[in-house]
């Protein structure tokens, strides 16, 4: 079976080597993928975004079957092309990755079907959203609307500050079109949580719980970044909660994008915020979130292939999805001044143990020598019978990755520890 996965990071690398243990998996295509990666599977030059490109290579290859997991061929409508080529696909399709893809529409899906979430006000014109924000509570929190890798989010303390972030999105184009219209919430507390689930439009399956770390330093200081580690499951979430999310958002959510027509076949990412008042929602991601799936494929029992398989085919409800009952950390390491400003090209080199627990994101090959090409560079990841053990072994295994300017936070999943006691 010939399987084509497109993206490049640590979550498309721990993606393919749950993958591979499927026997049927023969040949693994990643476009582009990376150099660390090419271990794993056949790295092919061809951009994410590049749709024509991706279809004409699946056709001229005969893919079985493909899996896109990035946001933004999922918002271009890679699934939509891919289908028309006759591919089957996991992921969803351009109308139902608007959920991500558009955070003024997921606002107001959430609003019309009752949905926890955060009161917000939805702009498009820049005086507007001057004049309200002279009177909104604070600290307020501004999101462009649409994709901004990640980096669309401004939690702004004063009304300065607040206004400077609206008008770079609005204004200044600082993300470009997806800043012209601007989402202004108020400011929610408590425990976040990631659940990523399976879906097929008829049945939600939720993996396991996680939790991220966003920001670059320790102690959640500094500025936020890509997520430099992830633990699973998440202490804060326990099996009241989880019933509570089921019943108030997981399959509601399901339920609403069903009766507006956007039926959701693929990995529903919920950003969650555990406040005082129960659970919200933070926001939606159309795909697997990175490091997070990092930290929870490792913890899947059930065969990776299989369950994609069921979501594509809609009969997701009768295939099993466990996850084992031990822990898991996944740690990054990054390159030095990552998220502003960092070097490139540095030798790396992975002791065989840690390469065996590490996923690859932002490496190249140069003249046969794997180098850094990113901001996080790599993500290592240990599973163990209790949280502690896991961080600990993740730790122990990441000093096996080196490379001149490697930084990694000394504290993922110490809040989650805290938790716990």
């Amino acid at each position: 079976m010939k399987i084509l996965v497109v993206g490049s990071g640590g979550r498309e690398h721990a993606i393919i080597k749950a993958l591979k243990k499927n026997p049927q998996a023969e040949t693994i295509y990643a476009l582009p993928g990376n150099g660390g990666m090419a271990g794993d599977a056949v790295c092919v030059d061809i951009a994410a975004t590049d749709l024509d490109g991706i279809v004409q290579f699946a056709v001229e290859q005969k893919i079985d079957y493909a899996v896109v997991t990035p946001d933004d061929p999922l918002v271009l409508g890679c699934v939509d092309r891919l289908n028309e080529a006759g591919i089957p696909c996991f992921g969803p399709n351009a109308n139902a990755a608007l959920i991500e893809g558009s955070k003024a529409f997921a606002k107001e899906l959430m609003h019309k079907y009752g949905i926890p979430t955060a009161a917000c006000e939805i702009f498009t014109n820049l005086a507007d959203a001057l004049s309200y924000l002279d009177t909104a509570p604070l600290p307020a929190v501004i999101k462009a609307d649409g994709l901004a890798l990640g980096k669309g989010v401004i939690i702004a303390a004063t009304r300065q500050e607040a206004k400077d972030a609206v008008r770079d999105m609005m204004e200044n184009a600082k993300f470009g079109a997806s800043g012209k219209t601007v989402v202004i919430e108020e400011f929610l507390t408590g425990p976040e949580v990631s659940v990523l689930a399976f879906t097929d439009g008829k049945t939600l399956k939720p993996m396991v719980s996680s939790m991220d770390h966003k920001r670059i330093g320790d102690g959640d200081t500094g500025l936020n970044t890509g997520g430099m580690g992830a633990i699973a499951p998440n202490p804060y979430y326990t099996e009241e909660i989880a019933r509570r999310c089921m019943d108030e958002i997981f399959l509601p959510t399901m339920a609403a994008m069903n009766a507006e027509g956007r039926t959701f076949r693929g990995c529903l990412y919920f950003g969650l915020m555990l406040t005082p008042d129960g659970p919200k929602v933070i926001e939606y991601n159309c795909r697997f979130g990175d490091p997070e799936t990092q930290a929870v494929l490792p913890l899947l029992k059930s065969d990776l292939l299989t369950v994609m398989q069921a979501v594509t085919q809609e009969r997701l409800a009768q295939v099993s999805v466990e996850f084992s009952k031990e822990y898991s950390c996944c740690v990054v390491t990054a390159s030095q001044g990552y998220p502003t400003a960092y070097q490139k090209g540095f030798p790396i080199t992975m002791t065989e143990e840690a390469a065996a627990h590490t996923y690859v994101a932002g490496a190249k090959l140069a003249d046969g020598r794997l180098v850094t090409a990113g901001g996080r560079v790599t993500g290592t990841t240990a599973v163990a019978g209790t949280l502690d053990d896991a961080i600990k072994e993740a730790y122990r295994l990441a000093e096996g990755v080196q490379f001149q300017n490697a930084y990694r936070r000394s504290d993922i999943g110490q809040r989650g520890l805290a938790a716990c006691k």
